[in-house]
């Protein structure tokens, strides 16, 4: 086959390729270039990135591309991104990029080429049964990616490959240095694509103004002033600036007051406050294109509330464009904006966006 490989400047997409070269197939190396922005240093982390996928594809012999998406970025997801912020929601922008950009228009591009398939170094595992292509937990579940492919679809499952699906990460590694790829023990990428390492407030007030309040107790004692709602999630104790008093223990956000700029705290960790056995959901998306369950019936699955979170138990029901999810032990900060991703054992059935909890 002709397989296009997203090559990221990591080691894992750099894996992909070293195995689908030896495993005979013609492959074709493409940099995506998504976020043009510097860093507070003046470096371009992409820069970086694209040198590390050329020395890699030169390592390998392949041919290799750099295409810019960054409009597309922006327009799709990005601006996504700051209107959820706006709204006082804790976005994930990762999983929108994967449906605009990665498995959208850069699938388009890679078709242009004339590839038969689209490979990335996530770790996940596509099947098909029954004419039906299924999405697959990976075999390294500390790795597991699927939580954020949960909104690509049939079109993209049915040209998407992840050779390192099957693979611990230890293993790519492994392969890595085995074969003097330059990326072997370059560190795993953390916290959103276009941020990287940098200070996220710092980043987020160059886009949105803050607008500072007033931090107040559950009844409605104020103890602290709050830097803008945006830069706060729910059970969030760090940076909250608050000193000690009181009981002694720590504080946490326990809610955000958007109609009166309100941040509301509370001293230790309250069951009754950050946990809920409860939540509903919107904008539902299922791989398959079609519900998993009928209409106001209920289906007992699993479900994952954050990336690497072990999956929980949840009975979900589908009634009125909305799914309610009754989770079988409490849930800590359970985060609007944030994705309910669902599964069946082994396949991701796929989510919503969290509205309430």
């Amino acid at each position: 086959m002709r397989v296009v490989v997203g090559m990221s400047g990591g080691v894992d997409s750099s894996v992909s390729a070293l195995l689908m070269k030896r495993a005979g197939h013609e492959v074709i190396g493409v940099f995506m270039n998504n976020w043009e922005e510097k860093d507070e240093d003046g470096v371009c982390t992409s820069e970086r990135d694209w040198a590390d996928a050329r020395a890699v594809c030169e390592k390998l012999g392949i041919p290799y591309y750099s295409v810019n998406f960054a409009r597309q970025y922006r327009e799709r997801v990005f601006e996504q991104f700051l209107s959820e912020y706006r709204k006082g929601r804790t976005p994930n922008p990762d999983v929108l990029c994967n449906r605009e950009i990665k498995f959208n228009v850069f699938l388009d591009f890679a078709e242009s080429l004339g590839a038969d398939k689209l490979v990335t170094g996530h770790f996940a595992r596509v099947d098909e049964l029954n004419g039906e292509y299924r999405l697959l937990r990976a075999a390294d579940e500390n790795k597991d990616q699927t939580y954020f492919l949960y909104m690509i679809d049939q079109r993209a499952l049915s040209k998407a490959m992840f050779p390192v699906g099957g693979m611990t990460k230890g293993d790519v590694r492994r392969l890595a240095r085995e074969a003097g790829l330059p990326v072997s023990e370059k560190k795993d990428s953390t916290g959103v694509c276009f941020i990287g390492e940098r200070n996220f407030k710092r980043f987020l007030s160059g886009f949105l103004p803050a607008q500072p309040g007033d931090m107040v107790t559950t009844d409605g004692r104020v103890v602290g002033r709050h830097d803008g709602l945006m830069y706060y999630t729910l059970g969030q104790r760090r940076g909250l600036g608050i000193g000690g008093g009181g009981n002694g223990q720590r504080w946490f956000v326990v809610q955000k007051d958007l109609a009166n700029n309100v941040l509301v705290v509370h001293q230790g960790e309250d069951e009754a406050l950050l946990y809920t056995h409860e939540a509903v959901g919107s904008d539902a998306t299922w791989l398959s294109g079609r519900p998993p369950v009928a209409e106001g019936e209920a289906l007992n699955c699993q479900v994952r509330l954050r990336h690497r979170q072990p999956l929980q138990d949840c009975r979900l029901t589908l009634r009125g464009g909305r799914a309610y999810m009754a989770f079988a032990a409490a849930q800590r900060a359970v985060t609007p904006g944030q994705s309910a991703v669902f599964y069946l054992d082994q396949v991701c059935l796929g989510g919503v966006i969290i509205d309430e909890n």
